[in-house]
């Protein structure tokens, strides 16, 4: 939710511009040139280990064959494998979630059946309707044995009353707080200012895990319900005058779930979070699928912006089409450089975009872009009658991904983020199926009426666009 990027804006705007100026992002060209184009394969882990090199270049070659296009599967891979060092995993099940009621409804069950430990990480966890649902699922397996952990963003989470997390200690939940507004409250050492921890992750016995964009919050779940009295009823009228918001979720089985308990545990040792007890957080995961994994977590401080490496490889690496969902569009000028480079090479690249959204200066300062890349023949829409909040990208109808990561340089600079990406012809289907449910609720954008727009909504998009660091 972008009203929380205005909190950042207004605090620390003299100190985000000296770290912004400092911060920079990495020439993807340079990397994809020592990427080899041909010889050894990707490293593939399989549930019983690595596997050997002949038989992950079968595995590549079998789904070049199918999917009928070659870079995005094999370069793509290898490019994000030597900046991030994490393998391709095979043997998972992938299941779509679509929108919040969906999504909560998966994640719900699979903490009931929770066994062992429970592990959260969120953007946003908010004292709502559907915050106190998972409390109480949370309560309830804490008083059944299970150990269960917590990980809220402190400016993502600020409307949230701190009395609602110490209820969650008091009763044996382990939270932590990711960099502390309050600095009397950061750990000697660590920076807190502008990093923010934008994971959505959950994580069950360290089975199954669950990743996307939904947050823990009502705006995902439609009409409130279960509300009595005037204040209530009022609040309902406010919500149901809002837009719903649309978003992606993704639940995963098998051995690439460890990846996802790996990234949590780190950022839990990197905060100093409160010592767990010891837990099996690894077990052994047996095959659940036939979908391909390669997950990949960015934090700030890494040289390499791993996700921005991600998105911006994936383009140039693009032999047929590239179709993104995105809420929060304010792209830095290699991903500009890159979309504008493939839609002139005959790629088919459709990009959803927001009509409305909770960040009037953040969809102001994606306008900025829009006269540039349709010129180049990009094809832009702008969803109706929803808040897209939706991060997804297919490439060439074989590489998906889904994840927290949006398209602007805050995401891709300061926060800690993560994608799960998916390579096969079966999921990526499905989320071609979802793009084009959501192009039938879109109007496109057409740059004859684009540049007949008024001179002020202009001169509104070059201001907003000079904050573009800090939206």
């Amino acid at each position: 939710m972008r009203f929380t990027r205005f909190f950042c804006l207004w605090i620390f705007i003299v100190i985000g511009s000296a770290v912004c100026g400092c911060a920079t992002l990495p020439d993807v060209s340079e990397i994809l040139e020592d990427v080899p184009a041909e010889g050894q394969p990707p490293e593939i882990v399989s549930a019983k280990g690595p596997l050997p090199q002949a038989q992950s270049k079968a595995i590549i070659k079998k789904i070049k064959r199918f999917s009928g296009v070659s870079d995005i599967v094999e370069r793509q891979t290898l490019a994000l494998q030597a900046v991030s060092g994490r393998p391709l995993v095979s043997g998972n099940k992938v299941t779509l979630l679509v929108d919040g009621p969906a999504t909560y409804a998966a994640m719900l069950k699979a903490i009931d059946d929770a066994k062992h430990d429970i592990n959260l990480e969120t953007f946003i966890y908010e004292d709502d309707e559907i915050g106190r649902r998972f409390a109480e699922a949370f309560l309830k397996k804490k008083a059944e044995g299970v150990q269960v952990n917590i990980i809220y963003d402190s400016v993502g989470s600020k409307n949230t009353p701190p009395a609602f997390f110490q209820q969650l200690r008091g009763k044996g939940i382990n939270v932590l707080e990711f960099n502390p507004v309050n600095p009397l409250l950061v750990p000697v050492g660590q920076s807190h200012l502008t990093q923010r921890d934008h994971r959505k992750v959950l994580v069950v016995d360290g089975s199954i895990a669950f990743t996307g964009g939904v947050n823990i919050s009502h705006v995902y779940s439609g009409r409130p319900s279960g509300m009595s009295g005037e204040h209530e009823r009022q609040e309902m009228k406010k919500e149901e005058a809002k837009e719903p918001w649309r978003d992606t979720h993704v639940r995963i089985e098998g051995p690439a779930v460890s990846e996802f308990q790996q990234l949590f545990l780190e950022t839990w040792k990197d905060k100093k979070g409160p010592q767990l007890e010891e837990k099996d957080f690894f077990p052994q995961l047996k095959k659940q699928g036939n979908e391909f994994v390669q997950v990949v977590g960015s934090a700030p401080g890494e040289q390499n912006r791993i996700t921005f490496v991600m998105f911006v490889a994936a383009f140039l690496n693009a032999q047929r089409s590239i179709h993104i969902n995105t809420p929060y569009f304010v792209p830095d000028g290699q991903t500009v450089s890159a979309l504008i480079d493939a839609a002139k090479r005959g790629l088919d690249v459709k990009i959803i975009l927001p009509e409305v959204s909770d960040s009037k200066l953040t969809l102001s300062a994606g306008h900025y872009y829009y006269s540039t890349l349709l010129k180049a023949g990009v094809k832009l829409y702008e969803r109706q009658h929803v808040m897209i909040h939706a991060k997804t990208c297919i490439v060439d109808g074989v590489w998906s991904t889904v994840g927290s990561t949006n398209m602007d340089l805050w995401s891709f600079l300061h926060n800690n983020e993560v994608n799960a990406i998916i390579i096969g012809s079966d999921f990526a289907s499905e989320m071609e199926t979802l793009f084009e449910n959501d192009l039938k609720e879109s109007k496109e954008v057409v740059i004859d009426e684009w540049r007949k727009r008024p001179l002020f909504p202009r001169i509104g998009e070059w201001f907003a666009h000079l904050f573009r660091h800090y939206l």
